[in-house]
């Protein structure tokens, strides 16, 4: 299996060194792409696929719908990794916390649904995003308070809230200077009774279509 996580700290590494530079969150998905591409042999590795492509049109219980980064095997037959990224720039912080939240709620899916690895991945340059009071949802980002269970939102009138069924800690890492990345792998939490079982639905219509398709 592809240790993912050994991929993300090389690609740190590799950002320290000067040789990759991001700027924004557009950079980040474009050059880890290109580093993913370079690092894995035999698998494709594709930008703001949606979740349609893989599990055909049932598509209501996903909390998103597009996937930042994909990585499935030629075959069409592995789904190897789902990657959702954030690069917080524009302050909003609370608004983008949550956010961040609501991609490990996908990603969680995206486990139960089949793909081998999922996780959500910030890169931040901002020390407010990862230092400060750790009052509210800015617990979870500075506190290293425990991710679970239900996260309301904390702006905006309308009483939102995601469930995360899996516990996690935003373990920060130091680039250089001052920016600082984690990584959040979903937990392969156990599919709710009942629930369609999607990647049977992939494997099926994966081996219908001709390669490329």
């Amino acid at each position: 299996m592809i240790n993912f996580q050994l991929l993300f700290s090389k690609f740190a590494a590799s950002m320290k060194a000067g040789n990759i530079e991001i700027y924004n969150e557009f950079s980040l998905q474009h050059e880890l792409g290109i580093f993913l591409r370079a690092e894995i042999a035999g698998s494709k590795v594709q930008f703001e696929r949606n979740v349609s492509f893989f599990f055909g049109t049932d598509t209501h219980s996903f909390t998103k719908r597009e996937i930042d980064i994909v990585v499935y095997s030629l075959e069409k037959r592995d789904l190897l990794a789902a990657i959702e990224l954030k690069y917080p720039r524009n302050g909003q912080y609370p608004e983008q916390m949550f956010s961040f939240c609501k991609d490990i709620a996908f990603c969680e899916e995206l486990r139960r649904s089949g793909f081998q690895f999922a996780a959500t991945v910030i890169f931040a340059d901002d020390p407010l995003f990862y230092q400060g009071a750790s009052s509210g949802i800015y617990g979870y980002f500075r506190g290293q308070k425990s991710l679970t269970g239900a996260i309301k939102k904390p702006t905006g009138k309308q009483q939102e809230q995601v469930t995360l069924a899996g516990q996690y800690v935003v373990d920060w890492r130091l680039v250089s200077g001052g920016l600082m990345y984690t990584i959040v792998e979903a937990s392969p939490a156990p599919t709710p009774k009942g629930t369609f079982s999607a990647v049977a639905s992939w494997l099926s219509r994966a081996r219908d279509r001709p390669d490329g398709a």
